[in-house]
């Protein structure tokens, strides 16, 4: 599978078009959705039950997953998709050959007593060791020594995506939530924009972005080209473009919960209705109820208690055009998550970055 890369330092390569991002924002979206509706989903239920797509994670894993600890806790893999057809790729997702492949990829860890949340944003072009597995109709995926990260998602979808975090992980995800770009860009601007702050141009040809370094009020087009710009910022690597979409995330979830949608039935229905079909699940949350109550357990986390890195990797010497993982250090962090602890400092000192940090503020 054609995958972007990730240059080394300083080297930027050639735009290739029609290879956009998928955004795991609407996540965040639809939970801060569910909140504001509270019980007032409840008119709508069947409507928009319909509209929540799943997959069955635990049918297609089956036993062999680490363990699950019942601590409070709960993990879940955030996956934005790209897929190349139908509205995506009048977005510019590209051909439409029915396949899809994961461009985003966050592990969410909500702490216990759910007051704040560590996420770790996996570069999608980091070598990793893919685990065998079946995919949810069934089909069984050969092994691989070393493959890029998002090529688990195009080989067996969710299922195998899932498996190949928990490997690395060695942490079991509670849920999965799966967003693709095409209802991103009318959730944004259904939530009345979202205000950012950048302090330096940006302009990319790539993704259509030209913002003069100053306050802006983002349109729902806006916001998606700037969680996809890469080569407009920093060293033109996918590690700047993770933290231009951390520092994005932040912002929206503190507009989010501002929106006024209990005064208006119909916005509060245009805003469920968008994120309720611009997510796919895993089984036990594929329902406004299950989605509800997931959202609810989010709703006292706000920016300032979310603590977000990328996971510590390096530009691979021998192929600029890939990332490695450094495991001594991506150690700290997954032990930090699985004992329900703070991501240590020293876990993402002295590694790769895209020098993009601080250039979008909220």
């Amino acid at each position: 599978m054609a995958a972007e890369s990730t240059p080394k330092p300083g080297h930027r390569r050639t735009p290739r078009s029609g290879r956009h991002k998928a955004l795991v924002i609407a996540a965040w979206s639809a939970a801060g959705v569910f909140v504001l509706g509270g019980t007032g989903l409840g008119y709508v239920y069947l409507n928009l039950n319909d509209n929540i797509k799943s997959v069955d994670i635990d049918q297609a894993l089956g036993t062999d997953r680490p363990l699950d600890v019942d601590n409070g806790s709960q993990d879940i893999l955030v996956l934005g998709s790209d897929t190349r057809s139908g509205s995506n790729k009048e977005l510019g997702g590209g051909t439409d050959d029915g396949s899809a492949r994961s461009d985003t990829a966050m592990v969410v860890h909500v702490y216990e007593g759910h007051k704040k949340a560590g996420v770790v944003s996996i570069p999608r072009d980091t070598l990793v060791p893919r685990p065998e597995c079946t995919d949810s109709e069934g089909v069984r995926h050969d092994a691989a020594s070393l493959a890029m990260f998002n090529s688990a998602y195009a080989t067996g979808g969710a299922a195998c995506a899932v498996k190949t975090v928990e490997s690395m992980t060695g942490i079991r995800m509670d849920h999965y939530v799966e967003v693709d770009f095409s209802g991103f860009q009318k959730l944004i601007d259904e939530l009345g924009g979202v205000e950012v702050t950048t302090t330096e141009d940006i302009t990319d040809k790539e993704s259509h972005l030209d913002l003069e370094a100053g306050t802006h009020r983002l349109t729902g087009k806006q916001s998606l080209a700037l969680v996809r710009t890469r080569h407009g910022v920093g060293d033109g690597s996918d590690l700047g473009r993770i933290q231009l979409q951390q520092a994005f995330i932040k912002a929206l979830v503190e507009q989010v919960k501002d929106v006024g949608v209990l005064t208006s039935p119909k916005k509060l229905y245009d805003l469920a209705d968008t994120a309720t079909k611009t997510v796919t699940t895993d089984s036990d949350l594929a329902s406004v109820k299950g989605l509800a109550s997931f959202a609810n357990g989010l709703k006292g986390i706000g920016s300032s208690k979310m603590n977000m890195v990328t996971l510590p990797v390096q530009y691979d010497s021998a192929d600029a055009n890939r990332v490695l993982v450094e495991k001594d250090k991506a150690a700290l962090v997954w032990d930090a998550l699985k004992n329900d602890r703070a991501i240590p400092k020293s876990a993402t000192e002295g590694t790769a970055s895209g020098d993009a940090k601080g250039v979008v503020t909220s």
